[in-house]
Order: structure tokens, then sequence, then C-alpha cells
């Protein structure tokens, strides 16, 4: 089962003033001639401009397009930088335009431009700086074009490299398992991810590393563990003791990906933090709905089915209970560290049902019914 695409936020906040501006590189395939078959490619609209681009020299094209960038106009800044890695291959920032280029058919979402752009010069075997940096990006685009096997083959490159700082093979290894579980592939994805936390966890100075990797790949254990949940189908047709079984194993399972989450919440990072959150909630939410939904098993009279919906009201309110409680520091600790995303709108969301929910049950039961159990936190 696929996850979700929006879970891969890239990591590299590379801007335009970041990129190398010096040093060139011939190509065998740029020339600073035209030819009247590359001036064909352009539709009318775009050929006038890029006829007034030709009166700009490789200094004009790269200050026009830096400044493109910066004003987010990412469609001009892909044109600016892109004619000068075309026309100028001696200029001194042609390796920069090539990445800029890169980045902003990135920002439009142009993933093969911006593959096309990046590979020029990516080298995930030896590459160090911008060609390092090229083939994180290359990866990307491999990821969001869904050629996952691909970019986890370039991601273990790197992430072999005893020459890389460690931050960024770590950065390799857990976007390796995140391709790697895409692919289809969750047993090597957890090998890959457990190898990644154990990386950080060998380290002396936690602060050598981004903490963005560690809680990513402490998430991504608990979205392998959410995906065997979500394979466990309750199915009250098949007996009293199966549907317990299945029920129990269903609620093991929703531990072991919330041990994961909460392990993911404690590195510190604020935008996993929020995400975990949000999957632990969803997850008793989940449950609830299959417990709600589920029918009693056909075995059961009358009487022992009325006795088995009443413990069922209890068992609902509890995960409802905690579901809120999730819900709820989650949302503390957004506001604390100012975070924005869309884990957190979710959240704002789920908590509002989970807590209509609870009203409602409230509101429905008997007078005669017996107090829930009390909640208590889970153990990790």
């Amino acid at each position: 089962m696929p996850v979700r695409r929006w879970w891969w936020v890239a990591a590299l906040g590379v801007a335009v003033s970041g990129c190398r501006t010096t040093g060139s590189a011939a190509r065998d395939e740029a020339s600073a001639s035209a030819t009247p078959r590359q001036e064909i490619q352009f539709d009318a609209v775009t050929v006038t401009a890029d006829l007034e681009l030709d009166k700009l020299n490789d200094e004009e094209l790269f200050a026009a397009g830096t400044s493109a960038f910066a004003a987010n106009e990412f469609q001009q800044a892909a044109r600016y930088f892109g004619r000068l890695a075309d026309f100028f291959p001696d200029s001194q920032h042609r390796r920069a335009a090539l990445y800029n280029a890169g980045l902003s058919h990135q920002r439009l979402k142009e993933w093969e431009e911006a593959g096309h752009r990046f590979s020029e010069l990516a080298d995930p075997a030896k590459g160090q700086g911008d060609a390092l940096d090229a083939a994180f990006r290359v990866a990307e685009v491999d990821y969001h074009l869904e050629r996952f096997e691909q970019a986890a083959k370039a991601l273990g490159t790197i992430a072999a490299r005893a020459d890389v700082p460690v931050n960024r093979r770590l950065e390799a290894q857990v976007q390796q398992g995140i391709c790697q579980l895409e692919s289809g592939a969750p047993e090597t994805a957890e090998t890959t991810l457990r190898k990644a936390l154990s990386t950080y966890d060998a380290l002396e100075d936690k602060g050598e590393v981004d903490d963005y990797f560690p809680a990513q790949a402490h998430f991504f254990m608990g979205e392998l563990y959410r995906l065997h949940y979500d394979n466990v189908k309750l199915a009250p047709a098949k007996g009293v003791d199966k549907l317990s079984e299945d029920l129990n194993y269903k609620a093991e399972l929703l531990l072991s990906a919330q041990g994961h989450y909460l392990r993911s919440i404690r590195v510190g990072n604020g935008y996993w933090a929020t995400a975990a959150g949000a999957q632990i909630g969803a997850m008793y939410e989940n449950l609830y709905e299959h417990m709600v939904n589920s029918p009693a098993p056909a075995e059961l009279d009358a009487s022992e089915a009325e006795i088995y919906r009443q413990e069922l009201r209890k068992k609902v309110r509890v995960l409802l209970t905690k579901s809120i409680n999730i819900y709820e520091r989650t949302l503390e600790t957004a506001e604390r560290i100012g975070s924005q995303s869309t884990f957190v709108d979710r959240t704002r969301e789920s908590l509002a049902k989970v807590k209509a929910l609870l009203l409602a049950d409230a509101e429905a039961e008997p007078a005669t019914s017996a107090p829930s159990a009390p909640v208590s936190e889970p153990h990790t």
C-alpha cells in the first residue's frame, strides 16, 4: 500500500544564493551558438521573450534569474537560468545556473525538467558540494515521478559513502527507506530505517545531525506498523474467538505504531512531532470506527448481543478519550513551537469530530450503564 506522496518534505533548503557561483564545466552538448532547430522549439509568446534574452550576457542572465527567483517568479527564473546554462558553457555561473534552473522547475512541480537540469550536475558516487546536493534532488524528482527503485538506489550509494558527512548519510538512509516503502518493499524499508536510527543512536553528539531525519525515521517506522494495522480486517461473521484474536492483534499493532510515533515526537522536530501526534489520534479514531460499525457475532443470542454492545461501548469511550488527549497535546505542541501544516489543520478537524462523537455517546448511554474504565496513558 503506497504512502501518501505528501510525506516527502524536501530538507534541502538551498536557496539561489547558496549555490556555487564560481567554476566552469565544459559540456559537449552545450554550445554558445544556437541552432535554428533549438530556437524553433519555443512557441510564439515565448520566442518574443527569448529574443529579448538573446541580448543578455551570462552576468545579466544570472542577475535576472536570481532576482526572479527571489520574487517567486519561478517560470521566469527557469528561463533566465536555462538560457545561461544552454548558451554559455564556459561561464563561471553555469553550474549555479543549472542548479537554480532545476530549483525553479522544482518549485513549479515540473519534475522532468528539474531532473534534466539536476542530473547534469549530480554525482551520487563521488560528488561533493553542488554535485552531492543535485544527487539528492534527482532522487527527489524520481520519487515524485514514482521511480522509487531508481531513487532508492542513488540514495543507497550516497548512504554508503564514508566521505559524506554523517548528517547527509543519515538523510540518504531515511529517504532511501521511504522510497523502498513506496516501492512495495516494507521489509527492506524497515531494515533501512532501523539502520538509520542505529546511525543516529550511535552518535555521541546528537547535535551533529538535523533532528528532522531521526524524527522522520521514527515516523515512518510508525507508518510501517500502521500499514500492518490497516491490513487486519475485523470479521464478526467468523465468530467470537476469531474476532477477539483479530481485535487484540490490531490493538497490538496500534501500540507498536504509537511507540514509534511517540519516539518521533520526543526527538523534538516540530514538523514530525505534529505529524506523529495526528497519526496516533487518527489510529484511535479508526479503531473506534471499526468497533462501532462491526455487528455483533451471529452466534450470540439477543441477550448476549446486548451485553456485547454494552462492553463495546465502554471500550469505545476509552478509545475516544485517548484520541482526544492525543489530539489536544498535539495542538498544544504545535502552538508552542508555532508549527503550521496540513497535520495541524487535520488535527483540529479530527478533535472537533471526536469530541462530538464522545458527547453523542454519553447522551445515548442508558442511565443504568456502569461507568467506563479510567483512561491510562499507554506504556512505551
